[in-house]
């Protein structure tokens, strides 16, 4: 079975989302918009001649042109209200089938629960773990998945941590899995970077005494390393861990950065096809891939304008943070990943200030390490890191 369904990680489609083609349509957009603005719209009379006076006498009546003013059905402020309703119902149906998901898991080794909470923003993050039952919990991972996906995806690897005694927490972060917001829209990365350090508090708060690790995929890994930046967090972590990060990602041309976050203000939300094509998959396992694509929960539509912005300034944020990483981690990069560049993650190792830091290139792997076919080497190789540090 032919498999080619489109990329979903960090990078990927950031610099089509950016390109000069993209800019031109981005262009030819607004200029539709300014010219849909300016022109405006004169009514037809629909009942004959006998309308048209009685307009034309009201007119003279209080002095005023007769012209009537129709407003886009597109302005129309009750339309925006409807959309919110139409996302917020959307969010509601993911949720619904996280949880789902939750209660269908009756693993007699692991109990499986979900929990909820408020954001500032008002935002309700759905949030997850894994606990072991017949093992003796010894540490503690927290989960941040990769952009367009969810932490129910890490199901089996999350079991694998629990066999070995550790305790697992997935957070779905903003617009993702069972949390609140348009489906894979991130207005501010630093909102999840502020969600995933209220998560730790709580966590640590339920688990006081245990070490606790960070675990991220891709845009995960680059949130965990901005969170890790704070000193607060930095002494809360034992470690981090990182598949395939969104440390950088070279704009294919130079204007790109100083475009982006002006047509991110003015067309956030905007979405490019030709952003959304179809690449080079994320797993060499036909089945992953499969399992993956038909998951509903997993968003493979166009990327929204303010989404790769963010994904370019949370990049040109670590790159230039790299030497003040100390934190001990441990980073894996397939070598043939066309989605993060594992170049950077050679960069992050060489640079960070860390003293215990460990990177594995694996050798024709591609994006998503944990659903290729070496998933369980990948696996040994972390928990392995894990027993060392605990």
């Amino acid at each position: 079975m032919a498999v080619e369904p489109l990329t979903s990680g960090a990078s990927g489609r950031i610099n089509a989302l950016f390109s000069l083609r993209a800019l031109r349509s981005l262009l030819l957009l607004l200029n539709a918009v300014v010219l849909f603005l300016l022109v405006p719209f004169r009514g037809k009379a629909n009942s004959g001649d006998n309308v048209g006076k009685d307009e034309k006498q009201e007119s003279g009546r209080k002095g005023l042109a007769s012209t009537v003013i129709r407003v886009p059905w597109a302005l129309l402020p009750w339309r925006n209200a409807t959309m919110a309703v139409d996302h917020e119902v959307a969010a509601a149906v993911r949720r619904s089938q996280a949880i789902r998901r939750v209660f269908q898991d009756d693993d007699d080794d692991t109990v499986r629960e979900f929990c909820l909470f408020s954001t500032a923003r008002g935002d309700t993050l759905f949030t997850q773990s894994w606990t072991p039952i017949s093992v003796q919990v010894r540490g503690l991972v927290v989960l941040l998945h990769g952009l367009n996906e969810h932490s129910g995806r890490y199901t089996s690897f999350a079991k694998r941590l629990n066999a070995n005694g550790f305790k697992v927490y997935g957070m779905d972060w903003v617009g993702h899995g069972g949390t609140d917001g348009i489906h894979a829209y991130v207005h501010s990365l630093d909102d999840a970077v502020v969600d995933l350090k209220i998560f730790l508090d709580k966590v640590l708060a339920e688990n006081p005494g245990l070490p606790c690790f960070c675990f991220g995929h891709s845009t995960g890994g680059a949130i965990v390393l901005k969170a890790v930046l704070d000193p607060k967090v930095e002494a809360q972590v034992a470690g981090i861990i990182m598949t395939s990060p969104a440390v950088a990602i070279q704009p294919t041309h130079p204007i790109v950065m100083a475009l982006a976050p002006v047509i991110s203000f003015l067309v956030p939300r905007y979405q490019i096809t030709v952003a959304n094509k179809k690449g080079r998959p994320v797993s060499r396992d036909p089945q992953a891939l499969v399992e993956k694509y038909s998951d509903p929960l997993v968003y493979t539509g166009p990327l929204r304008v303010r989404t790769g912005c963010e994904l370019l300034r949370i990049t040109s944020y670590l790159q230039q943070n790299l030497r003040k990483f100390t934190v001990p981690f441990f980073v894996l990069h397939g070598t043939d990943d066309t989605v993060t560049d594992p170049q950077a993650s050679e960069k992050l190792y060489k640079e960070a200030a860390s003293t215990d830091k460990t990177i594995r290139l694996f050798q024709g792997l591609l994006h998503d390490l944990l659903f290729e076919l070496e998933r369980e080497a990948v696996t040994d190789g972390i928990i392995e890191w894990l027993n060392c540090r605990v």
